[in-house]
């Protein structure tokens, strides 16, 4: 049957609106970037209330599934993990005011990720993104020498690392990660910022997972990957130790 929630008219709840929404851009074959039928048909489909439509709307809005373009109307989302990523990130960096068990988890996620899929990887490495890789940590180890933050580099190099792969969803799912440990990582690190020494270790880690890779060595790969996780462990737990009561309040900085 064609507009699924035809008859389901006036008898929605906000979750099954939503969801009748969701279902119809599905159903009409919409793609990234294409208009979402506007709100008179939608109202009209439905059954609905201007007011509890623009509300659903802004609830997809919220979860990354449309894009509310004011004055042009609303289209497919692109990027339906940058909200997850946002819900994520402050999980994460509250629970530091804790246990900063949910920090600690999305650290192991993005490790499993990482050490799971070097592999593949590797066998679908050319030439061109290895010298890309060695180019990347040749700029991250002449800023370590310089002691300034190499963030930038560290992320260019796990994006090209599994390009190779060429899985959209799996690298937009290591950059929402990525995004959510540089933030645990600010709002951890000391109010001078990176230490000379933490970015050179940073470079150096970064050369002996280059040097894995061009070795053919899935292993060694995944071995030094997960050894590059330790030290945002132990900021994390130091950060949970300072902002227990009587040891001092831990300071956030804003990503």
């Amino acid at each position: 049957m064609s507009e699924l929630a035809a008859p389901a008219r006036g008898r929605h709840t906000m979750d099954q609106l939503q969801q009748s929404i969701t279902d119809l851009i599905l159903e009409r074959g919409l793609k990234v970037g294409d208009p979402v039928p506007p709100e008179s048909e939608l109202r009209e489909i439905f059954g609905v209330s201007r007011n509890s439509l623009r509300e659903a709307l802004k609830m997809l809005q919220a979860v990354g599934i449309v894009e509310i373009r004011h004055g042009y109307g609303t289209f497919v989302a692109g990027h339906p993990l940058a909200a997850l990523g946002r819900t994520l990130e402050f999980r994460a960096r509250l629970s530091l005011q804790s246990s900063g068990v949910a920090a600690q988890e999305l650290v192991d996620v993005r490790e499993a990720l990482e050490c799971g899929l070097v592999g593949r990887a590797i066998e679908a490495m050319d030439p061109e993104r290895l010298e890309r890789l060695d180019a990347i940590v040749s700029a991250m180890e002449a800023r370590a020498e310089r002691g300034e933050t190499v963030r930038v580099e560290d992320k260019d190099f796990h994006r090209v690392l599994f390009e190779p792969i060429d899985n959209a969803i799996l690298a937009e799912l290591l950059t929402t990660f990525w995004h959510v440990y540089s933030g645990i990582h600010q709002s951890v690190e000391t109010p001078t910022g990176e230490t000379t020494e933490h970015v050179t270790d940073t470079a150096a880690a970064h050369r002996a997972i280059l040097d894995a890779v061009r070795a053919g060595d899935s292993a060694a790969a995944a071995r030094l990957l997960s050894g590059h996780f330790v030290g945002i462990r132990r900021l994390i737990e130091r950060a949970t130790e300072e902002s227990r009561p009587g040891t001092g309040a831990l300071e956030v900085v804003e990503s």
